[in-house]
């Protein structure tokens, strides 16, 4: 079957999908609050038993002081398994929804916290095999994996992601698209979270001057150091985004610290990055650095069995009037984990909007029904491998 009859299908059921997204979106789920996480995940739970009746197998697991995990199995028609990634934790803390709830404009623009990332893919990735098994059409069975932690790096959810991944013909991660044009991910940077701190000797600004060792002005002296680590022409970025220290004015501060974001599209970077880091001495041998961190997300490079995945989503797209393009990004996902092990992914299933993690988020609900067809689609032509 085409995959015009269920972006058709997808059309005439977009009010109710809407519904869905609004419902979503209403449960606000901050990364960092364990009680608004669970009661989110139980209601997304509800809402896929209600839309996809019960599962084969579901099975949750306890993410300690992060949000629980869910895996839901629902056999299809072939023996083949495809994973579907998907997070339900979104960056905004609690109380964002009372200033900005969900609300669709006259432009058909749906905005509300965590509605482009990713709770619209989510929805999507609901409605596309809702939908391929009301029309019972050729289907893998589908593994649809949410996690409570992909925003603060999924430091719990790994494991699974991994694990679940081993097995599968490909990996579909529903975050959402990249650009107005809606790109696919093919390729994301890798990511590593450090903190430096540095330990000085205070004395009297004023009276014993010579006596102390500055911690603010020995990290001044190494953020330099710390940013001429960037390889643009690798595609390699350092970031310092926090700094601090000192306690007053007339005080040669005894500590100091900053933190540090670096990016990687290059795997060896990795090594350099390290080696380089953890070499930083300030001049003044009074004075201790200590570095802390490490890295997040290893880099997402597509392999040959992922650049497969995309021509299949570029020939679905075509049948659909539309052209799929492909891009790399900086930020990472949990689709990173699955492409270090060489396994098949492909990532930007999600809603077509802009603003993530900012005020401005947004998705454009006249792209959902093609988005919805293209994942629906995606998982056929996964059934036949």
């Amino acid at each position: 079957m085409s995959p015009h009859r269920i972006e058709s299908l997808a059309r005439a059921a977009l009010p109710e999908m809407t519904d869905d997204l609004r419902m979503l979106v209403e449960h606000e789920t901050p990364s960092d609050n364990k009680e608004l996480l669970t009661a989110g995940l139980a209601a997304v739970e509800a809402w896929a038993y209600e839309r996809l009746g019960p599962p084969d197998e579901a099975r949750r697991h306890d993410g300690g002081p992060h949000g629980d995990m869910l895996e839901l199995l629902y056999r299809g028609t072939s023996p083949a398994t495809v994973l579907v990634l998907c997070h339900y934790d979104t960056v905004w803390p609690a109380g964002t929804l009372a200033k900005w709830p969900f609300h669709v404009a006259e432009d058909g623009r749906a905005s509300g916290p965590g509605v482009f990332d990713m709770k619209s893919g989510l929805m999507q990735a609901v409605w596309a095999l809702r939908l391929l098994r009301e029309l019972d059409l050729p289907r893998p069975a589908v593994r649809l994996f949410l996690n409570g932690d992909e925003e603060i790096g999924s430091p719990a959810s790994r494991p699974y992601v991994e694990r679940l991944s081993e097995d599968t013909v490909a990996t579909l991660v529903c975050e959402a698209a990249a650009g107005p044009e809606g790109a696919l991910k093919t390729a994301r940077k890798g990511g590593g979270i450090f903190e430096l701190t540095v330990d000085g000797v205070e004395s009297h600004a004023g009276l014993d001057p010579e006596r102390g060792a500055s911690a603010v002005h020995a990290l001044a002296e190494l953020v330099p150091r710390i940013v001429a680590l960037g390889s643009p022409e690798l595609g390699t970025t350092v970031n310092v985004g926090v700094i601090g220290g000192g306690t007053a004015r007339n005080v040669v501060a005894g500590q100091a610290h900053c933190g540090i974001d670096v990016r990687i599209a290059v795997p060896a970077e990795e090594e350099r990055i390290d080696t380089a880091l953890a070499a930083l001495r300030p001049t003044d041998t009074r004075v201790r650095a200590t570095l802390t961190g490490g890295w997040n997300r290893p880099p997402m490079v597509p392999g040959p069995a992922s650049e497969l995945l995309f021509k299949q989503a570029q020939t679905i797209a075509a049948d659909l009037g539309w052209t799929a393009r492909e891009t790399s990004v900086g930020g990472a996902s949990d689709g990173n984990f699955v492409a270090a092990l060489g396994r098949p992914v492909l990532d930007g299933l999600g809603g077509v909007g802009d603003g993530a993690h900012a005020r401005h988020e947004h998705v454009l609900l006249a792209h959902i029904p093609a988005r919805t067809a293209l994942i629906a689609g995606l998982l056929m032509a996964c059934a036949t491998r």
